[in-house]
This record gives structure tokens, sequence and C-alpha cells, in this order.
């Protein structure tokens, strides 16, 4: 190992925090001002470790009879044999020791569009926004027109977009020392352009293949949608912890989907969001082949005989209700 050392306290996520260079071994480290390199960290001693050099020329961390002393893998080491890759603690810190020709990784290719900063995505999110409040608006308002149905709608998608990347600004200026606004708003903007497409097309598509289904469980879609935002928000901020942020937007679906299956059984004794597709289209839109009028009869004739079935038990169950009263 070459000289100098570089001492290296690291985040639980395994990013640097801090780092100091050290010219030459032995390296005593610990609270106390008398080391080469002072640990703030109430849970070390004065004069915790040193790192030497052992018999194979390697680098070696000694216990110098410290109270919490030195842990790697979950286990206490009186002598620990490291490389640079080797994370070990000392109290609450973590560290990681690696010398001046210590091989370091390939250079990483730069993926970030670099011209997608700043004012670009800020106005597209703000416009895409605005155009979905004042169309929804259009499709819901089944009074006369009125400007203020407008105003508000829009003034409420605004406020809310830009109360969520206000959040997600101040997390990416914590952890990443930038702010990125414009993209955290281009995100949300894009979101919610996407589940309100992917809704109006899951309801189309019920309508004309006869797929309630669709229609029923859209909540689940906009769970996906709204974890993949969640994603994209994530990587804003990290963009080397892809695989870590896709497996929490994953666990956010399937926690939130599975809560909502939950509250819809406990409380309507079914799975659906709804009892059965509340959006009719013009015919002309139907694809699936139309249900005569016997057929449907034929269907209702089937359904009597475990309506009544229901009911006989209901009637059951408040006579003996009665009876015990």
């Amino acid at each position: 190992m070459k000289a100098p050392f570089f001492i290296e306290v690291l985040a639980r996520n395994g990013e640097v925090r801090h780092r100091q260079r050290v010219e030459a071994l032995p390296i005593r480290i610990g609270r106390g001002y008398d080391n080469d390199f002072i640990l703030d960290d109430l849970h070390t001693s004065a004069n915790h470790v040193i790192i030497e050099l052992n018999e194979a020329g390697g680098l070696v961390v000694r216990d110098m009879g410290s109270r919490n002393g030195v842990f790697h893998k979950g286990k206490r080491h009186d002598r620990l044999s490291i490389d640079g890759n080797t994370v070990f603690r000392l109290g609450h810190t973590s560290l990681r020791i690696r010398s001046a020709d210590f091989s370091v990784a390939g250079e990483t290719r730069d993926t970030t569009i670099h011209s997608w900063e700043g004012l670009r995505p800020a106005l597209t999110g703000l416009v895409l926004m605005t155009l979905l409040s004042l169309s929804l608006t259009w499709l819901t308002d089944s009074e006369n027109a009125e400007p203020v149905h407008y105003i508000t709608g829009l003034a409420a998608m605004l406020g809310m977009g830009l109360l969520w990347c206000g959040g997600w600004t101040m997390a990416n200026r914590l952890f990443a020392g930038q702010t990125r606004f414009g993209r955290h708003l281009f995100i949300a903007a894009s979101g919610l352009v996407v589940m309100e497409l992917l809704s109006l097309l899951l309801s189309l598509a019920s309508f004309a293949f006869s797929l309630d289904t669709l229609s029923r469980y859209g909540s689940h879609f906009a769970f996906a949608i709204a974890a993949g935002v969640v994603f994209f928000h994530l990587v804003t901020i990290s963009p080397n912890s892809t695989r870590r942020f896709a497996a929490a937007a994953v666990l956010l679906l399937l926690l939130s989907s599975g809560v909502t299956l939950l509250f819809h059984y406990q409380n309507q004794g079914q799975l659906a969001d709804d009892l059965y597709m509340d959006d009719l289209y013009s015919p002309a839109l139907r694809v699936s082949s139309s249900k005569t009028v016997e057929q449907f009869v034929a269907e209702t004739r089937q359904l009597k005989p475990k309506v009544d079935k229901e009911r006989s038990k209901e009637l059951r169950a408040a006579g003996e209700e009665g009876d015990e009263d």
C-alpha cells in the first residue's frame, strides 16, 4: 500500500460524507485532540484505535482498549485486517481507509440531460397542469360555464402541485445540494396527466369491450402511476440508487393496493372500488356485441334465487335478534 492514506466517513447508504488525508502510518483515531483523525462521536473513546501495518504488509485496525470496540459485519474485533473496501464501525461512525494506489472503478457514463434544468421543465410542468385543470373542469362542469369554476380548479391544482414539488425540492437541496424545482414540477405534472389519460382509456376500454374489471379496480392503476412518480422524484435526488428506489416504489404500490382492498372488503364486502361500471358513453363506441332483451331477462332470473337466499338469511338473523331482545 502506498502513502498517503485517506480516511472516509460513510453514511448509511455508503456515500462518503467526509474524507481526510493522512500522510503516513500509524494512524491514531479517537475523540482526543492528539489523534491523527478526530472523531466527533460520543460513543468512541479518546484513543480508540490505531491503524498500522500487519506482518503481510496490509493494514490492520487494532483496538486500544475502548469500551465500545471495533465492529465489522456485526462482530466485535480486537484486531481487524482491512483493505480499501472494508467498512468498519467505531461507536456510531462507519469508516473506510484507502491508500493512494487504490484502484477506483471506471468512469460512469453521464446520462443526465443537463439542458433539461431550471426554467424549461418548470414552465412545461405549469403548462401541463394548467391544460389538465382546464380540461377536467370543462369535462365535469355540467352547469353554465362560469370563469370562477375554471379559476378555482386551476388554483387548487397549482397550489397542491407547488406544495408537493416544494417538499421534494427541499429534500433535493438537503440530500443532494441542488434544488431542481423545475424537474420535480415536470415529474409531478407528467404523472397527473398520465394518470388522467389512463383513467379515461381504462373507462373507454371497459365500456367498449365490457371489461368492467378495468373500471372497478381503476384505483390500483393510479397507485402504480403514483409509485412511478415517487420513483422519478427519488432518482432525481440520487441517480445512483435506482434499484433501491425501484424496490421502495414497488413496496409503496403493494402497500397502498393492499390497504385499499382490505378497506373495501371490510366496509363494502367486496374488493372492487365500485359495484358496477359507472361511466357510459355513446353506443357507437361499443366493440363487444350487445345482449338482447331476452338474454338480459334470463340472466336476471338467474340472479333471483341467489338474492332470495341472501334475503332469507338476513330475515332469519333479524328474527333471532328480535327473539333475544
